[in-house]
């Protein structure tokens, strides 16, 4: 055993039992975790097997300690009960020490019980913080009402060169993305519609169930969701970063109006793209469906084409359209309203990040769950 391990040994002497502690009771050796765990077993071996009359009266050796600090001092106070034993044998200079960390060792609070009524103040809390919420979306919403009534009235006044730059961030860059992901969940689709009827002979009945469920549902969903993970939190990081740096109170400090120059922007680029990326994912996921049929089920690209009309309305065309304008309004907003809420610290700024992604997610799920019971006539 190497001579500097933290350990303490029995002796039994004619005064009765000393307990001699040896090696190195230093922060560096004791929390090595096969020294601790050694020794925290040893410690509590002593404890378990001596006697509670015996426990006052044995005596305690500090004499061989090659290295003593505070951290192994903590230890032995802790492990004496916090109070000093009948027998010691110790150095002056460690004797100091123990006493130092004796004054500030404070026993830990009790658990504190929790009142019937805690429940209920956490629920309140929460509902007045979604509240609070809510308020400032509405104030954000009529806020973007006022300034787009402004850039009408004032088109030259109107931030074009960043409506331009958000159009190509948030749309052109995501054209590789979507168009992926809209291929393999059209591919997948298939394959997996294919299995069930080819056990009716309804194979051609394959273009109905890609077509309306792409178009209709899956298209626009998709690409909202990818567009609220990849571009609503880039919305959220970039306006929460303003307010770390405090650039957004230098735009306050100069008159300029941060609804106008980062609200609009963002709001204008995503109603116009959400649409074009909509109908993009679209078309990919319907050109990975009609290949996998056509491998899976022998139906050919060009029947495809041709029944694909015939099988969607373009009702629900103009449905999904309509719904991509909106998903891309409340992912723009909801990016901006917890990107205007960041404190200025950085742990902020991660936790309003997430919010947003997790918040735009979750409303373009309901409002497509409400858009399909407010339509459920519309193009079926």
């Amino acid at each position: 055993m190497d001579p500097s391990t933290p350990r303490i040994e029995q002796q039994d002497t004619p005064q009765g039992r000393v307990f001699v502690v040896q090696g190195a009771w230093t922060a560096a050796d004791l929390t090595a975790k096969a020294a601790w765990d050694t020794l925290t077993a040893q410690l509590r071996d002593l404890k378990g097997n001596l006697p509670a009359s015996g426990r006052d009266a044995a005596g305690w050796n500090l004499e061989n300690i090659q290295k003593f600090d505070y951290l192994g001092a903590q230890v032995l106070w802790n492990h004496w009960g916090r109070a000093w034993p009948a027998q010691l044998q110790i150095e002056p200079s460690q004797r100091a020490l123990l006493e130092n960390v004796a004054s500030f060792t404070v026993n830990p609070p009790k658990a504190r019980k929790a009142a019937w009524t805690e429940p209920l103040a956490i629920l309140g809390n929460r509902v007045l913080g979604l509240g609070d919420h809510l308020k400032g979306l509405v104030r954000l919403v009529g806020q973007l009402l006022i300034d787009l009534i402004r850039l009408v009235r004032h088109p030259q006044e109107g931030p074009w060169r960043d409506l331009s730059g958000h159009l190509y961030h948030i749309g052109a860059t995501a054209l590789p993305i979507t168009a992926l992901v809209g291929f393999l969940i059209g591919v997948v689709l298939a394959y997996l519609i294919s299995q069930q009827l080819r056990q009716f002979g309804a194979d051609a009945f394959i273009v109905n169930i890609l077509g309306i469920s792409l178009i209709r549902e899956l298209g626009p969903v998709l690409a909202a969701i990818l567009i609220a993970g990849r571009s609503g939190s880039a919305i959220t990081a970039q306006i929460g970063v303003m307010r770390v740096t405090e650039e957004l109170d230098a735009m306050r400090v100069m008159g300029i109006p941060r609804g106008f120059r980062l609200v609009m922007p963002r709001a204008l680029a995503l109603a116009v793209v959400m649409p074009l990326i909509s109908v993009w994912t679209t078309l990919a996921a319907l050109l990975g469906g009609m290949l996998a049929a056509t491998a899976a089920m022998g139906i050919t690209p060009a029947f495809f084409i041709n029944a694909l009309p015939a099988a969607v309305d373009v009702a629900n065309l103009v449905l999904a359209t309509c719904k991509s304008v909106v998903f891309g309004l409340l992912i723009a907003l909801i990016g901006c309203h917890f990107g205007l809420r960041v404190k200025p610290n950085t742990e902020s700024l991660g936790q309003g990040t997430t919010a947003s992604v997790v918040t735009s997610i979750t409303v373009v799920i309901l409002v497509d769950a409400l858009f399909a019971v407010l339509f459920k006539n519309v193009g079926i």
